[in-house]
């Protein structure tokens, strides 16, 4: 752990809670009905797309890029619904990285969002590169969770900034949840993210998100028909994906920070 208390990558023994707490945050979210789904790359072919401040984060010698389909909720610190914000489908594109300080957190190479306000928001406050789309998620009627036969289907077609050929059709089967002491090293580092990083005229900033560990459960992608990922500059997946379902958490977002910056000797130039 550094001394922001985030905890740092690159080593075994990773966790699913979170190591602080967002004390005045700037939002509240509900994150739910959110499927991860997950493919190794090879580390430079990610590298390339990430900023100078920061190094591709890996496990089992391999990136991973996430394409991460589910429905947001947004209220104010006040937990008041903002207008322009409140409820919509997103699908983000991510990977993982450790900055110079060693604080491991989410790279976001696209985030496609249903509601124009909130892109045109989150591009200006937090400089992440959302794109205005056309979203749905969907699921039988009368499905039961418990008995392990739910299944999902998230659908993505992006309008503006382009391109529009980008889009994702996403379909899955949920299983059972996982017993507490289930998941292992692989499934918190691919899921239990606490920053996020970005970049505003050159500078690295980091946001922080606090929430309860997530509650996972066992899944399995039936259908996947995405370009998002190739449309961020990478190869298109090859093979099935690891998959993980959660009903959802609540989050509370820190402000974007700037890094501190080092403390000059007096004498020196």
């Amino acid at each position: 752990m550094d001394t922001a208390g985030v905890v740092t990558g690159g080593h075994a023994g990773y966790s699913g809670v979170c190591p602080f707490t967002v004390e005045k945050p700037v939002m509240r979210q509900r994150w739910e009905q959110l499927t991860f789904l997950h493919w190794s790359y090879d580390p430079a072919a990610v590298q390339r797309l990430l900023p100078d401040s920061l190094t591709v984060d890996t496990f089992g010698g391999k990136a991973w890029v996430g394409l991460v389909p589910f429905f947001m909720r947004v209220h104010t610190p006040g937990d008041h619904g903002a207008p322009w914000a409140s409820n919509f489908c997103e699908t983000n594109v991510r990977t993982y990285a450790v900055d110079r300080e060693g604080r491991a957190g989410i790279w976001f190479l696209s985030l496609d969002a249903a509601r124009f306000g909130a892109v045109a928001v989150a591009r200006a406050s937090y400089r992440l590169p959302y794109f205005w789309s056309s979203m749905r998620l969907t699921e039988p009627a009368g499905q039961a969770i418990s008995r392990g036969d739910r299944e999902i289907a998230y659908s993505c077609q992006r309008r503006i900034p382009g391109p529009r050929t980008a889009t994702s059709q996403v379909r899955v089967r949920v299983g059972a949840p996982y017993t507490p002491a289930e998941p292992g090293d692989r499934d918190h580092f691919l899921t239990a993210r606490w920053v996020l990083f970005s970049v505003l005229a050159g500078r690295p900033l980091f946001a922080r998100a606090e929430h309860q560990p997530w509650p996972l459960h066992h899944a399995e992608a039936l259908t996947v028909d995405d370009s998002l990922i190739a449309a961020a500059g990478l190869p298109a997946p090859e093979g099935k994906p690891l998959v993980h379902y959660s009903p959802g958490v609540d989050v509370r977002i820190g402000r974007p920070e700037r890094y501190r910056e080092p403390a000059r000797i007096p004498g020196t130039a």
